[in-house]
């Protein structure tokens, strides 16, 4: 009964919320443009849906807390536990929040990550036990510390990675919060059946305005949190510490995104891409591509999530008759799904290396690019770097647009090169806090089409250049007189280079 109300509160408590977080998500301008190539959707689209999320999240616990003595003994009796998730998730919360905002950087997340999975080790939070079907479990000791921590930030950014399709990490994660429940209620872990249930309720009121067409995005605020208490109760469905049946069965409720977090980490990895760079070969992105549309695609997803859940419940509950036969489907399925996605094809080893090399090289050469945009203190300085990364991407032609809104400045234009019809064009947008701030436009002559690997250099490019001026920005606003009138104008070296382009 006490999981039944935390749901049906969070489930209200996001319905009434996300309305709310979509209206100030407007008011702040913390809109999502699609300026990437691999993003899907045509049209500007809030995203600060997470803080829906996680205040129906907290409200329910406080409420049943507060309507319930048995509920508070029991957060009372579990305070470490309770407290260290409470808590973690707040901070997590806050990392998104951040992140949707003014943007972090892969490390700088990453650290977050792995100091409050340490929170949560600390508190009993832990992978003590690795075991899989007719082996022995194998006691991990000292291990069990970077094992945990690699699993809370694994499964974190897991749901963040998913989160590529309308409703699909919301739909997902409300399939995890329920086997996870349900993994807890056979584990006898009355608190995790709690926090599950709450957890499930804000994920499926939140989905009532993310299921395609989507009105709000959850944002990095929502996908870290749903993935960081998901990965929190996966450790404490048993109520002992961490069971090799309830670890493996954990896997397997999580088994969708955390397969197709280490799929993309192997391919970026063989492919010499950036590791955390997005590219469009996620499981979702090949669905889109083999015919299915958005809604398809996410449902089928959903089936998948669904029957790996199943499959969880079934070890769990089949006290090892059953065992056999379960993994034997798995070994067989799982492979040939992702085989006639497309996804274990595997190119001709010389093709690989070819194009490892290439990734490897270019991505050495924006870095000297990064370090020529590091040092500009003027719009001028910022376009011979532009120019210098379109010459390593191979480009006949670009062109750098540069719109401020500052008093007494205008938009400056700077082009070189081949500007004629016939030309491959790619254009690529420079955002400020999440709004366009101007462009990058690329030309190419004898090309048919544009490879992801230079889309994905394109896109770093303009986030060099964006960061750039962001800089140069600050300076010139902390130079800038008091009064506005004394605006400083556009350098004249923008002036006489600058050519407008109809």
């Amino acid at each position: 009964m006490p999981a039944a109300i935390a749901f049906l509160i969070a489930l209200i408590a996001a319905l009434t919320l996300t309305p709310v977080a979509r209206w100030v998500a407007h008011r702040l301008g913390v809109i999502d443009h699609a300026l990437s190539s691999r993003k899907v959707h045509g049209r500007p689209i809030p995203r600060l849906g997470g803080l829906a999320i996680v205040a129906a999240f907290y409200l329910a616990l406080a409420a049943l807390a507060l309507a319930d003595d048995a509920t508070l003994a029991l957060f009372v009796v579990d305070r470490m536990q309770t407290g260290a998730l409470l808590l973690g998730g707040l901070v997590i919360a806050g990392l998104g929040l951040h992140d949707d905002l003014h943007g972090a950087t892969a490390g700088s997340k990453l650290l977050v990550e792995f100091a409050v999975a340490g929170l949560l080790y600390a508190a009993g939070y832990r992978i003590d036990v690795v075991a899989v079907p007719f082996l022995e479990p194998i006691a991990l000791g000292r291990l069990g510390l970077p094992v945990t921590l690699l699993w809370i930030a694994g499964v974190i950014n897991a749901i963040n990675l998913i989160d590529g399709l309308d409703g699909l990490a919301a739909g997902v994660s409300l399939v995890a919060a329920a086997a996870t429940g349900l993994l807890a209620v056979v584990g006898g872990n009355s608190l995790v059946v709690i926090l599950a249930a709450a957890l499930g309720g804000a994920a499926l009121g939140f989905l009532r305005y993310n299921f395609n067409p989507a009105s709000i995005f959850m944002g990095d605020t929502g996908s870290l949190f749903l993935g960081f208490v998901l990965a929190a109760t996966s450790l404490r469905t048993h109520h002992d510490a961490s069971t090799a049946v309830g670890l493996l069965a954990s896997a397997l409720v999580l088994g969708l995104p955390i397969a197709d977090t280490v799929l993309a980490i192997g391919r970026r990895a063989l492919r010499g891409a950036p590791l955390f760079r997005a590219d469009r070969e996620h499981l979702h992105h090949r669905l889109l591509a083999s015919g299915l549309g958005h809604r398809g695609a996410v449902l089928v997803l959903y089936g998948a999530s669904l029957l790996l859940s199943a499959a969880a419940v079934l070890l769990t509950l089949g006290g090892g008759a059953l065992d056999p036969a379960v993994v034997a489907t798995l070994a067989v399925a799982w492979p040939a799904a992702l085989w006639r996605l497309g996804v274990l094809r595997v190119p001709r080893l010389a093709t690989l290396l070819e194009e490892r090399r290439r990734n490897l090289a270019l991505r050495a050469n924006l870095r000297r690019v990064r370090d020529r945009l590091g040092r500009a203190g003027d719009w001028s300085d910022v376009w011979p770097a532009v120019q210098q990364a379109a010459g390593l991407l191979g480009a006949s032609g670009v062109a750098l647009r540069i719109a401020t809104s500052a008093p007494g400045e205008t938009e400056a234009s700077y082009t070189a090169g081949d500007a004629g019809d016939g030309l491959l064009c790619a254009r690529s947008a420079l955002a400020h806090g999440g709004a366009p701030a101007g462009s990058v436009e690329l030309r190419w002559r004898g090309r048919a089409a544009l490879d992801r690997d230079t889309e994905i250099a394109l896109e770093i490019l303009c986030g060099e250049v964006s960061s750039a001026l962001r800089r140069v920005q600050r300076r010139r606003h902390r130079a800038r007189p008091a009064v506005p009138s004394l605006a400083a104008p556009v350098p004249s070296a923008v002036r006489a280079e600058r050519q407008r382009v109809a």
